[in-house]
């Protein structure tokens, strides 16, 4: 241990405990080597020790593998995990794996991994109370696997130093540290707090100045407006269209009178044409990123064939910079940067290759190929960004939004979780998400509230605004294929009024001040919801919203406290900080009594279309040959019922709500798929029970569908056919017309009423042979173990298997889990994009045999 151990970890070594550092200051330690850091605010911060001499608490080990550094460190038996940035699915991460590399990952779902951001960090709550934050500092892909109980675990390309903050008392004071060394959040305008507005896109100067006088006459709260990329001329990144946009200027002036303001777009994508002043300039100051034989890359993105800045170079930065600054007297009050994972179209791996070259400075580690800089490059940009709005007016604070990040980029950009889907599932994770991301240093990030790929019901939407006017970052985003989603599209209904647990005071601030219309209020409204005791508290900054004066303490943070003394509240002012003079109001207060008030929200969905007929909630018979098949479409298209006629046999264990036969999209169990509503394609049923078939469609989000055949046929009534994929019916153009990542995972649930007489039978590709009986566990099968093209489950006290046969050019890993009376014999296709010429099919087949 340096400092406290003569041993040392040398270059070549291959494993053992990780040397130790105190750095920044007490309770925070590095562990190992000395690399580049882009997290830390100050690099030398993170690799300079400070005068003490403490031992951590914890010492990971390491171990070296084929060029990749293992870190492993053992906590506490009942240690829970969180963070882990940018993630789908529950808040909790204890028994998951995430991989850190920014990608564009349109209509994602709850396993959908990785995501458009990078945060190689966890947070754990040890058994006692105390939480522990660990960083693995390191740029390029990294698996940070919690699977195993208590125990942390980041594989990366050999060699990246872990920092640990903490043990400490909470995870308020690990988050505090953490912010020490990686920043906090920038101080945004105040307007950038409002309710903002979004489509993909405002196609006209006349339309945003409808929608913005449409929120003032119908007195809804909106602070900013915002241009999607068709505001451009061509999607020429600091252009306008002349015909849509011909003066921004005058359009903003008209939006600043109503008290908007207005965000425009600008994409890493330049496109390659000679005569374009952003291309001709770039490739005179040489800034594109390169090619491995030192050529700029070119790749189509919106406007075509497109180089891309290298932004790991300072003088990049500054030409990014200058450019932004020169845009901003258009119009421009916050600038959006998209497509910045960097996003390439028509490619699998949805960016650039790995092998492209960054000139980048040596203080960001020097010259490296793309696939150590890919998980910085959206922060790169966005800090470029940032500080070309500052040189524009260094007395106004810019506002950046980014897409993608690394952890740090709070420093530089606000954040929004991507494009998310129109549906339930969705608003719940949305909350995950966003509390995941606070967890992880960016406090100030939001959903596109509503979902911006599909269509939300009445209801939907306004659940989803009532929880996103709780969120850090409010904004509500659509995509072109959509319905309008402005909040007055779905109805004259009014939407859930705010609803706190107990012990909060809210401060809502004055209404809009528009310009022309006298006498409005600059009362400030108290929302109270008191405890059980009675009481209540909360705190509400105020400053000029915007400039810098809260840094020479021209700021005002006002703490109140409420109290309930019989039947009167009490509300009155504790504490306060700052020199802002407080203005001259009415302080109105609002009690919450507990209730909602609102009017019923109706549920309509759409169920019209092309094909597709209504819902309904009666069991459908498939009945022909040897078999009896019954399933339900309003569950995940789920199969209830497969009985064998011959035999008198029952296969399947089902409730109508779980197990039976069900197919979901994601390795992990359950995903998009299982439990959604299915339509009805096509039913052919013969008569006399000749032959029978259905078809049925489950829309499993991110414009992806999950459609299965099963079929009874006269010529071969012997077998049950099921035959099903996921299609990519509109996966959007934004991601290259290739969809999330997508497992086709078909998950049978079996009766086993002998459990000592029943087994598992098959021969595997490489011709040996295995009998699986339940004591065995959980066996995954794959390679020239898979099964070759056939498994059964034998029940000896019957005489009977029932075999199922599959394409094994379709399947690539068998899995068998024995439950308590129940087997999954589960077929996987591979993990991967797809598009709409390249489905993820599975065609596979049910049979009774008698055995010997």
């Amino acid at each position: 241990m340096a400092g406290h151990e003569e041993k040392t970890v040398t270059s070549d070594a291959k494993s053992g405990n990780m040397i130790f550092e105190p750095i920044l200051e007490d309770g925070v330690f590095r562990f190992d080597c000395s690399y580049p850091s882009l997290s830390f605010i100050n690099a030398k911060d993170r690799d300079t020790p400070i005068i003490s001499h403490p031992v951590p608490s914890y010492i990971p080990t390491f171990e070296c593998v084929l060029g990749k550094q293992i870190v492993k460190l053992e906590l506490p038996n009942g240690t829970s995990f969180y963070g882990t940035g940018e993630v789908s699915g529950p808040l909790e991460r204890t028994g998951k794996r995430v991989f850190t590399w920014n990608t564009d990952s349109y209509g994602y779902g709850p396993e959908t991994m990785p995501l458009y951001q990078s945060h190689p960090w966890v947070l754990a709550i040890l058994p006692n109370g105390e939480a522990l934050g660990v960083l693995a500092d390191t740029t390029q892909c990294c698996e940070i696997d919690l699977r195993k109980e208590s125990i942390i675990q980041f594989i990366a390309s050999a060699s990246y130093p872990v920092i640990t903050f903490g043990p400490f008392a909470s995870p308020t004071a690990v988050l505090k540290s953490l912010s020490h060394a990686i920043g906090t959040v920038f101080m945004p305008p105040k307007w950038a707090l409002g309710y903002q507005q979004c489509r993909w896109s405002y196609d006209s100067d006349k339309r945003v100045r409808e929608i913005a006088e449409t929120f003032r006459k119908k007195g809804i709260p909106c602070d900013v407006i915002w241009m999607d990329i068709d505001y451009m001329d061509g999607f020429r990144c600091f252009t306008f269209d002349q015909e849509r946009f011909p003066d921004p200027q005058s359009l903003v002036k008209d939006l600043n009178d109503m008290g908007f303001k207005a965000t425009w777009m600008l994409d890493p994508g330049i496109k390659c044409e000679e005569g374009y002043f952003v291309y001709d300039s770039g490739s005179e100051s040489d800034v594109w990123v390169q090619r491995a034989d030192g050529r700029p890359f070119i790749g189509e993105v919106w406007p075509g064939p497109c180089v891309f800045p290298d932004f790991t170079q300072s003088k990049v930065r500054s030409w990014w910079a200058s450019l932004v600054k020169d845009f901003i007297p258009n119009g421009v009050d916050g600038i959006w940067n998209d497509m910045n994972e960097p996003a390439v179209f028509k490619v699998a791996t949805k960016t650039m290759p790995e092998s492209n070259i960054h000139r980048g400075d040596d203080e960001l580690g020097g010259c490296q190929e793309h696939s150590y800089y890919h998980n910085v490059f959206g922060m790169l940009m966005a800090r470029s960004t940032f500080e070309g709005m500052k040189l524009a007016n260094e007395n106004k604070r810019p506002f950046v939004l980014t897409r993608a990040g690394f952890i740090g980029s709070q420093k530089y950009a606000a954040t929004w979780t991507g494009d998310n889907v129109s549906n339930w599932e969705h608003l719940h994770m949305s909350i995950s998400m966003v509390l995941q991301l606070g967890l992880s240093g960016q406090p100030f990030s939001g959903p596109d509230i509503g979902g911006f790929v599909g269509n939300a019901t009445p209801k939907l939407f306004g659940r989803w605004m009532g929880v996103g006017a709780m969120f850090p970052f409010c904004h509500g985003h659509s995509e072109k294929a959509s319905f309008d989603h402005e909040p007055w599209s779905f109805g004259d209904e009014d939407l859930p009024t705010l609803y706190l647990q107990g012990g909060s005071i809210i401060p809502l601030g004055p209404p809009h001040q528009h310009v022309g219309e006298a006498n409005f209020s600059d009362d400030l409204t108290l929302v109270l919801a008191l405890d059980e005791k009675g009481q209540a508290k909360g705190v509400l900054f105020e400053d000029d919203g915007d400039g810098y004066e809260f840094n020479q303490g021209g700021y005002l943070l006002t703490h109140y406290v409420a109290e309930r003394r019989y039947s009167v509240v009490i509300v009155r002012v504790s504490k306060i900080e700052g020199s802002w003079k407080r203005p001259k109001r009415r302080l109105q207060v609002l009690l919450l009594l507990g209730e909602e008030s609102s009017k019923h929200i109706p549920d309509v969905e759409d169920v019209s279309g092309s094909k597709g007929v209504e819902l309904s909630r009666i069991a459908i018979e498939l009945k022909c040959g040897d078999w009896i098949v019954k399933i339900v479409p309003w569950i995940g298209g789920r199969i209830i019922s497969m009985g064998h006629l011959p035999s008198g046999t029952q296969w399947l264990h089902s409730r109508i709500e779980i197990d039976g036969y069900e197919e979901y999209s994601g390795t992990e169990y359950p995903s998009a798929g299982c439990y959604e509503e299915y339509k009805i394609i096509e039913r052919d049923f013969e008569h006399g029970g000749e032959n029978e078939s259905l078809i049925l469609e489950g829309d499993i989000g991110g414009g992806l569908v999950l459609q299965r055949k099963i079929s009874i046929r006269k010529d071969d009534p012997k077998i049950l056919h099921i035959d099903s994929s996921i299609i990519a019916q509109k996966v959007g153009a934004s991601s290259g017309g290739f969809s999330r990542l997508v497992c086709l995972r078909v998950h049978p649930t079996f009766i086993v009423l002998h459990p000592m007489e029943t087994f598992v039978s098959f021969t595997s590709i490489d011709g040996s042979k295995h009998e699986i009986q339940p004591e065995s566990g959980d066996r995954f099968y794959e390679g020239n173990l898979l099964p070759n093209g056939e498994w059964m489950l034998v029940d000896k006290c019957l005489g009977i298997a029932l075999v199922n046969q599959f394409n094994v050019n379709e399947v690539c890993k068998c899995f068998i889990h024995w439950g308590t009376g129940t087997v999954n014999l589960e077929l996987w296709s591979e993990n991967r994009p797809v598009s709409r010429h390249s489905p993820l099919i599975i065609s596979h087949q049910y049979e009774v045999r008698g055995t010997s």
